[in-house]
């Protein structure tokens, strides 16, 4: 799953990192409301964690905006206010769950895996398509019950586009997924997809391409 981190505090920032990456996570952090507000109208995530009190804007305003654009992106509110007002506040806003700090990352890995199942409609965190299974929480993909040895950024993008299996991944979302939001070259996301593509040979899966729109995991049937 691909996490957004919208915490000005870096020590925070990097304990959630460090807390959600190992369950199978790909975490992207931001300190700034202008720099959350961009990435939030450019990209897609599966779950954004904000925090309220950020230097340059109020968590509360970046959530109003994302739900008044019709943005359903499950929203945990991570912050320091304790007051009656602000939870309520937050709530009818639009938020999801609401944590305050200090709080047991048990507890919030806990409520992590709670809303990604629940905005995936699934009553576990695990992914499939035909024979293929992905487990996020233990980062292994089997193919035929058979376990998969791959790298990490071939790990990403296969859960990319089973999060999306039957409909197209966009190209950018992939990109973004494996290499983060740094420049990318021109063919660096076709050289993963060949190399997923031959390990799904035989399989019955395929994965299609659509120009100019992104990539389709499906089912091969003749």
């Amino acid at each position: 799953m691909r996490l957004l981190v919208v915490e000005d505090d870096p020590l925070i920032a990097r304990s959630l990192n460090q807390a959600l990456t190992p369950l199978g996570n790909t975490v992207e952090a931001f300190t700034r409301y202008v720099e959350a507000s961009a990435a939030l109208r450019h990209d897609r995530f599966d779950l954004i964690l904000l925090d309220l009190g950020l230097p340059d804007g109020d968590g509360l305003t970046l959530l109003g905006e994302l739900r008044e654009r019709g943005d359903t992106t499950p929203v945990l509110i991570l912050t320091a206010r304790d007051g009656i007002d602000d939870r309520v506040r937050g709530l009818d806003l639009g938020a999801d769950d609401y944590l305050a700090k200090p709080f047991s990352l048990a507890e919030l890995e806990a409520r992590v895996r709670a809303l990604l199942r629940r905005s995936q409609q699934r009553t576990d965190n695990r992914l499939s398509l035909g024979a293929l299974c992905f487990d996020p929480a233990s980062g292994v993909a089997a193919l035929n019950g058979e376990a998969l040895d791959l790298p990490r950024r071939e790990l990403r993008l296969l859960e990319g586009l089973l999060l999306h299996a039957g409909s197209i991944t966009p190209r950018e979302m992939l990109e973004n997924r494996l290499f983060g939001f740094g420049e990318v070259g021109s063919n660096a996301l076709e050289v993963y997809i060949s190399r997923l593509r031959k390990r799904l040979q035989g399989s019955g899966l395929r994965i299609r391409t659509f120009r100019g729109l992104g990539y389709r995991l499906e089912e091969d049937k003749p």
